[in-house]
This record gives structure tokens, sequence and C-alpha cells, in this order.
């Protein structure tokens, strides 16, 4: 599906999508106890890879009017039956991978030409350090994987600016293993507010696990030179259920496209404070200059046009947010420079050199280095043009919101895969006053 957007003004109210972090770590974690209702859960394609692999472990996963019903296995995976095809879930394939590491057999991992490209080896190299089979069938440390276990826990190192979602994996798993698991980083953690997402969420399911000698700071794992969590703990969320938040990635988007074109004001609703790095998306905006104002205890943003000018942003915490930034930046006065970055290129896609490409053919001055790229605002002029999504939602999204206030039509290339986080993004927009077309 190709869509096209022309310059327009917004106005109104909109509801941000559940968060796909929490809801993928709720569902595997719901399938680590004997079963839990996981309410409000992100319906996408993402997190229906996570149940999929859930059911492949043993486990049960069905809708119902509250939720999604999850049975369990009870920390003791199934060895699966078939394949298990993570599809373009990134985040799927590297937390299962823990999961298949308890199994007693093989389990065999695949996903799309996109999954099947980005680096899993260090998982792979610390599921073997704890005693565990794990391989790239093609010996590039990419998937497809084969995994075997059972894994007894154990001591391991791992580093930390690669993907926050390998300490994850080994900390979701190791709760349940015989010995627990203790994580040495050997490089500094990148993205540590996912860690802590996946510390929070343990927490509600009556798992503990810590960072070691981290700064004491706000985000919980920041400067932490390693993980511990105990072994043969039990998942129970209080209740028996869990509630997911709302996904500040995708807020990113709606505020966004507030401060760009949104003359008489927009209404961010469903934005609580919770442990995700992308909170920072606020403060980022109002540093640009934004009319912003952020309702904590009502879970409300409000986000009006505004005069914007470049800023500074280290993203090596909160590479999801590089997208949306990059095209605030073109719009903005003077320039935007984004560091840290070089972890954003083994997303989906390379997304600094995506968003680099795209938006210079949208007329925007970009210069990309390895570890930063910088958008040009004074020497930008947004027009209309035809732009490749690169099948990634976060360049999809953030290249429709340049297609608000851009010259002339723009038209993106494979918008279905929005799909991924926010399903119904171009409803919302069309909702809010966006004109767009699909074709």
């Amino acid at each position: 599906m190709d869509v096209t957007i022309t310059p327009s003004s917004l106005r109104g109210s909109a509801r941000a999508p559940p968060s796909k972090s929490y809801t993928h770590r709720a569902i595997l974690a719901a399938g680590y106890a004997d079963g839990a209702l996981v309410r409000e859960p992100l319906d996408s394609a993402d997190p229906h890879a996570t149940a999929r692999a859930v059911e492949a472990f043993g486990g049960d996963v069905s809708e119902s009017d509250d939720g999604l019903a999850v049975e369990g296995f009870a920390g003791r995976p199934d060895v699966p039956d078939d394949v298990i095809d993570c599809a373009n879930s990134g985040t799927t394939m590297r937390l299962v991978t823990g999961t298949a590491a308890l199994a007693d057999g093989l389990t065999v991992l695949t996903g799309d030409d996109s999954l099947r490209s980005r680096p899993q080896g260090p998982l792979l190299d610390a599921i073997g350090g704890l005693g565990g089979r794990a391989e790239s069938t093609r010996h590039n440390g990419q998937a497809p994987l084969v995994i075997g276990g059972p894994i007894p826990g154990g001591e391991v190192s791992i580093p930390g600016d690669v993907s926050s979602q390998y300490i994850t994996a080994l900390l979701m798993a190791g709760a349940v293993a015989e010995e627990g698991i203790e994580i040495e980083l050997e490089t500094e953690l990148k993205s540590a507010p996912y860690v802590d997402i996946t510390l929070e969420l343990l927490a509600e399911f009556g798992v503990e696990a810590e960072p070691v000698g981290a700064d004491g700071g706000e985000v919980r794992s920041a400067g932490a030179s390693g993980f511990r969590v105990p072994g043969n703990q039990s998942y129970e969320p209080e209740g028996g259920e869990y509630r997911v938040p709302g996904d500040f990635s995708s807020i990113s988007y709606l505020l966004a496209a507030g401060v760009l074109a949104a003359e008489e004001g927009l209404t961010v609703r469903g934005a609580k404070p919770s442990a995700q790095g992308d909170t920072a998306i606020v403060e980022i905006v109002e540093r640009m200059g934004g009319d912003v104002e952020w309702d904590r205890e009502e879970g409300t943003i409000e986000a009006s046009k505004s005069d914007l000018s470049g800023v500074e942003v280290d993203v090596g915490d909160t590479p999801d947010l590089l997208p949306t930034i990059a095209t605030l930046g073109a719009v903005a006065n003077g320039e935007t420079r984004i560091t840290d970055c070089e972890h954003v290129r083994y997303k989906e896609t390379d997304r600094v050199s995506a968003m680099a490409d795209e938006l210079g053919k949208m007329g925007a001055s970009v210069t990309e280095h390895e570890d930063e790229l910088v958008i040009h605002g004074d020497e930008s002029e947004l027009s209309g043009a035809t732009v490749e999504g690169h099948d990634d939602h976060r360049i999809i999204m953030a290249l429709s919101l340049a297609g608000l206030v851009a010259e002339g039509e723009t038209t993106v290339r494979g918008a279905e895969h929005v799909d991924v986080s926010f399903p119904d993004f171009f409803d919302v927009l069309y909702d809010l006053g966006a004109a767009i077309e699909e074709q």
C-alpha cells in the first residue's frame, strides 16, 4: 500500500496505542507464568509473533473482551513441534531465544528477510557460555538460529552496546533457570531505559532482578556494569493480570504532528508516565521550542503548531526517536544534530541512512556520519516527493509527518508496515484532519 499526504491543518484528540515494548514482555512473562490476563495489549503484527512463540512453547494465547488470556508453561517451555517464525519482529526473536535455551531439546527460529539480516551473535555466544547450544545456520550470527537447552544458568558476559534486548532475554529466562543468571557487561549499556522497562515489568510479575553498579539516577539501569536475577522464581502478577501502558514511541509521532501542523492544538491521550525512555520526546520537543504541556496525572499532552529551532540530541538510550527527531529537524530553524546513533543502523533497516536518503529526496539538507545525523534546517525546504518506507514502520510514520508540511504531494511507499506498532496510524491522522489518500 502507498499513501499520499498533502499539507494539512490538524486539530482534535487522539489516543496513543499501547506500548509495543511492554506488550511483548507481558505476553512472554504470562507465558513464563501459569498464566495471566494481559489487559490493553497492542494488537499488531510484532506482538502477534510473540504470542505465536508462547503457543509454540506449550502455552495458549486467546483474545477476550478484557485483553489476551494467556495460559502459560510455568517456566518449563516445551520443545516446539515446528520452526518458530518471528516474521519481522526482532524483539520476539531475541526474547524467545532465551526461552528456547530453557527447553530440553532444539528450537529453530527464523524470520523474514529483514530479520534474518539482524545481529544475534552476542546472544548466541552468551547462551553458549551458559552451557546451551546456540548456532546460526549460516555461521554469520544471524537467523535462522538453532537453540538447545536446558541451560542451568550461571555467569555470563555480553556487550551492552549492540542491543538491550539481549539483556532482557537473559533476565526473563534467568528468573526460572535453576541457578539464575549474573550478567557482566563488556561495554557500556545502550538503550538503558529499555532494560528499565524489563525490570519494571518483572517486578509487576513478582520477579526479583537488579542492575549491578548502576549510577543510581532516574534511569535505573544507567551506568550498570551488569545485572543479576536469582533463579527458581515464579512469574505471578498481582491479581493474575497486567495492564499495558501507552507507547511513547508512538506518542512521538502524534506529538510531532501537533507541533508541526495543529494550529488549533492537538490532545494526545494515554500518556501516563512509565519507565519508557522515549518519554524524552516531550523534553526534546520543548527544547526545540514546541508548545507542549504534559499533564502526567491525567496522562494527556497538549501540543500546538510552533516555530522550532534545532538542537543536539543523544539517542544512545532512545534509538526509536531518531526518525521523529530527524523530521522535526528538517523543518526547524538552524541545525539539529542527532548523536550516538550507530546502533540505530541495526533496526528493521538502517534508520540513519534511510532518513538521510528519504528526507534528502524531499529537499532536506542532511549530513550523515557513522554515529551522527545532522539536519541543516536553514538549508532545507521540504517539497513533496515519492519516498520509500524501507519496510520500516518508524520510517514510514516519520516521513508521513514530513508530508504534512511539505509543499505538494508526498507519497510514502510500502505504508502498510505501520501495522507493526501503530496499525491505525493513518486512520488517526485522517480523523485529526490530515489529507490522506491510500492507494
